[in-house]
């Protein structure tokens, strides 16, 4: 069986594939492979499950990208994000962070909204890739600071952390879980992550709220889905092997320290996995049109 990963390996998804596809292996008495298949917002891992046999033998880990923003931000795709893919279950959400290198100028958001100001465009931001929660962040970040930042999309957060630390980049909007052991080691300065509260992890660090920007929230999650038409008593023993995991106290030990947050249990099944895609689209959809965000 295989988990097939819309982004590069050591990215959030990534993680979360890696933490999810031994257990599970375990509830099933299978091997697990995971495939990283990064490309265009998650976009081409995305279309490699659309199109797999429907036999529960491939899934996605879904996520913002590849399942819901996608389809706002990119005017051709390969698939149809609500289509194609039968729900199993949502497993986690991971905040986001707005950072620098630690010998920035810049120590808040509004340091950064200041010099953006004076530099429209001039500034550089790493996003995990086109259409990605890191990438949809950014522009509404943009759209409520009244701001204009260069966006450089990579193929995941764990290739564009790295070019911020080598100074190619001058910000970079990543999975908490990517950042957190450099900012620990003091090569990383958060301005703000994404919740609406401060992380116990690091509550030094503002919110964007905090920071001016009202109402701004985001983050990254994880899901998995399976191509369209696979048979529902498949759906439901994959179902009920991932909620199983996500009552393992080592599986949540592990979660925690990465900074995420399980899956509700109502969202844990595949009609609740369902009914939460919904959600995000209409809620997406309307930020995108706030935001004044059209597909390229």
């Amino acid at each position: 069986m295989r988990i097939v990963v819309p982004f590069a390996a050591g990215t959030s998804s990534d993680v979360q594939a890696r933490l999810i596809a031994a257990r599970m292996g375990d509830q099933l008495g299978q091997t697990f492979v995971v495939e990283n298949r990064a490309g265009a917002g998650g976009t081409l891992g995305g279309e490699v499950v659309a199109k797999a046999r429907p036999d529960g033998y491939t899934l996605l880990l879904g996520s913002n990208g590849p399942l819901v923003n996608n389809p706002v931000l990119q005017a051709r795709m390969p698939y149809d994000a609500a289509a194609d893919f039968e729900p199993v279950a949502l497993l986690s959400r991971s905040p986001l962070t707005l950072s620098v290198r630690a010998d920035s100028a810049w120590h808040s958001v509004a340091d950064l909204t200041a010099a953006a100001k004076a530099q429209p465009g001039a500034i550089s931001i790493g996003s995990s890739g086109q259409g990605s929660a890191t990438h949809f962040l950014i522009e509404q970040l943009m759209a409520q600071a009244g701001i204009r930042l260069s966006h450089v999309p990579y193929r995941g957060s764990s290739l564009s952390v790295p070019d911020l630390i080598a100074g190619n980049i001058r910000l970079v909007m990543a999975e908490f879980s990517t950042v957190l052991p450099l900012w620990q080691d003091g090569r990383i300065r958060i301005l703000a992550v994404s919740t609406a509260t401060r992380s116990a992890l690091a509550p030094a660090v503002p919110t964007l709220i905090e920071s001016g920007l009202p109402h701004l929230t985001g983050g990254s999650w994880a899901a998995l889905v399976a191509p369209a038409g696979t048979p529902a008593p498949v759906i439901g023993i994959l179902a009920r092997a991932a909620a199983a995991v996500l009552e393992d106290p080592g599986y949540r030990e592990r979660q925690a320290e990465v900074g995420a947050q399980l899956a509700d249990p109502a969202e844990r099944s595949p009609t609740g996995l369902a009914a939460f895609l919904a959600a995000e689209r209409q809620r997406i959809r309307r930020t995108a049109e706030v935001a004044g965000i059209r597909p390229e």
